[in-house]
């Protein structure tokens, strides 16, 4: 699929950035209206007045943790389309929530008493200050679109009155960031105007790959429903949006995650997995530690390479093609821990407990996982991540694919080097259908935390009887 846009990146670091300046500007301000100002002057001083510093300090603990609050909330999204008015009402809700955060922690910090005064400009300017910062986020935002930059592919996926009126949505309004580039459906027709037809379902698998479509707009017949599965089911594995249209039933149905563009209601049947901004957070996540454990296991490391030297012919390391993200292939690295050749009469087959083809040095570098440790290489190179669905070679994929529903739904995230399924006892030859399940779940609930919480089951499972690989 195609690569993250400018805009994605750009939108929310200046959120981020906008917000860090309103949240630190609010605290300067509202010291100085009670303060240095006349303002309310009909309000005496019970104590002395609390010095500037503290409440520049107090600021540069309040910043991330409010930052924090936002991103939990989902405030820092590439193309939110939110409205103005909808906008407002988060912000005053989350500022709220800041604000009892800010002075539950104020009670207890006894060093000087915080004004209540202060505290109610703070909440009251906050509010203001980062929702304007917002209305100058969606105006940037509007402008790029409005010189056709940065704008999402899309294609509408059915002919019927409601696919038609999706498709005047959007193109009468081009600064919501889409761009219409043609339809599906059962034949041509003129309702669509001068849009390109792009062929029947069956066709949109190949056309979301070919034209690197983003955002799959779905609105189709119930007589249409079964044809239209088989092309969703075909496009597991591709990295892009599907939302659909709900008929009256669906609406009244609870569950579904709804979104609303243009006042048209859509139920996403598939999302991708994380934001730009995600995926930036991650991947620096995996630069820092895997660098950080390449320098501190440099000495096990070079100790278990020198074992596998003496204790058998052949090269350190293993190096397999395996399958990652969007499909891709790469060279994963292993310690050796087989003899030379152990799969050439065989071909691929998946290793086993107590299996006659390890060394000596290998039965050991197994039991404690450290002939995976060469993979901190792939994850420093950006090939892999610390955490994600275990990358399988092609062999097992191509096998895989046509036996597992939604197997290849694994590969719209980076591949790891533990998993949820890892952690949750479910590797070797244990059930492949309980093992993607496990992964889907992890590629649908992905966060930053879960990342982190994953790498601490394995850590304590490192160290437990029951290790995982």
């Amino acid at each position: 699929m195609s690569q993250p846009r400018r805009n994605d990146i750009l939108v929310p670091a200046l959120a981020v950035l906008f917000d860090s300046i309103a949240i630190e500007v609010s605290f300067l301000l509202s010291y100085w209206l009670r303060f240095k100002t006349s303002l309310f002057e009909f309000l005496p001083l019970t104590e002395d007045m609390p010095p500037f510093e503290a409440y520049v300090l107090g600021s540069l603990f309040v910043i991330p943790m409010w930052l924090l609050i936002l991103n939990l909330r989902k405030m820092y999204g590439a193309r939110r389309n939110v409205a103005l008015s909808d906008e407002f009402f988060n912000v005053v809700k989350l500022a709220t929530i800041g604000m009892l955060v800010v002075m539950s922690a104020a009670f207890f910090y006894r060093a000087f008493s915080y004004s209540r005064v202060v505290f109610g400009l703070l909440w009251i300017i906050t509010i203001v200050t980062i929702f304007s910062g917002r209305v100058a986020l969606a105006q940037i935002e509007k402008g790029l679109y409005r010189r056709g930059r940065e704008l999402r592919k899309a294609v509408v996926v059915g002919t019927n009155h409601a696919a038609q009126l999706v498709f005047r949505s959007l193109k009468d309004h081009p600064l919501l960031g889409y761009r219409i580039v043609g339809y599906f459906g059962e034949k041509p027709t003129d309702a669509m105007g001068s849009l390109e037809y792009l062929g029947g379902y069956a066709n949109l698998p190949d056309v979301m790959v070919t034209r690197q479509i983003e955002l799959a707009l779905i609105s189709v017949d119930r007589d249409q429903h079964r044809e239209l599965s088989h092309a969703i089911r075909d496009c597991e594995g591709i990295n892009a949006e599907f939302m659909m249209v709900p008929d009256a039933l669906e609406m009244m149905t609870g569950g579904a995650r709804m979104r609303e563009i243009e006042g048209i209601p859509f139920i996403t049947l598939k999302s991708v997995p994380m934001t730009t901004w995600g995926r930036m957070l991650k991947r620096s996540f995996d630069i820092v530690v895997s660098g950080l454990l390449l320098l501190l296991l440099s000495i096990p490391m070079v100790l278990a390479a020198l074992a596998i030297k003496v204790g058998s012919k052949g090269s350190v390391f293993l190096r397999q093609e395996r399958v990652g993200i969007d499909g891709k292939k790469f060279e994963m690295l292993k310690f050796r821990s087989m003899g030379v050749g152990a799969e050439a009469a065989s071909g691929p087959v998946w290793a086993k407990d107590g299996d006659p083809r390890r060394t000596a040095v290998g039965k050991f570098l197994r039991k404690t996982s450290m002939d995976e440790l060469p993979q901190l290489i792939n994850v420093l190179k950006g090939e892999m991540s610390l955490v994600g669905p275990r990358p399988e070679r092609p062999f097992f994929v191509e096998q895989f694919k046509s036996l597992v529903p939604k197997y290849l739904d694994r590969h719209r995230v980076k591949t790891g080097m533990t998993g949820w399924a890892q952690v949750n006892g479910l590797r070797g030859n244990t059930s492949l259908e309980e093992r993607v399940k496990y992964d889907l779940y992890y590629v649908e609930h992905w966060s930053m935390w879960f990342d982190i919480k994953i790498l601490f089951k394995t850590v304590g499972a490192l160290f437990s009887t029951k290790h995982v690989h």
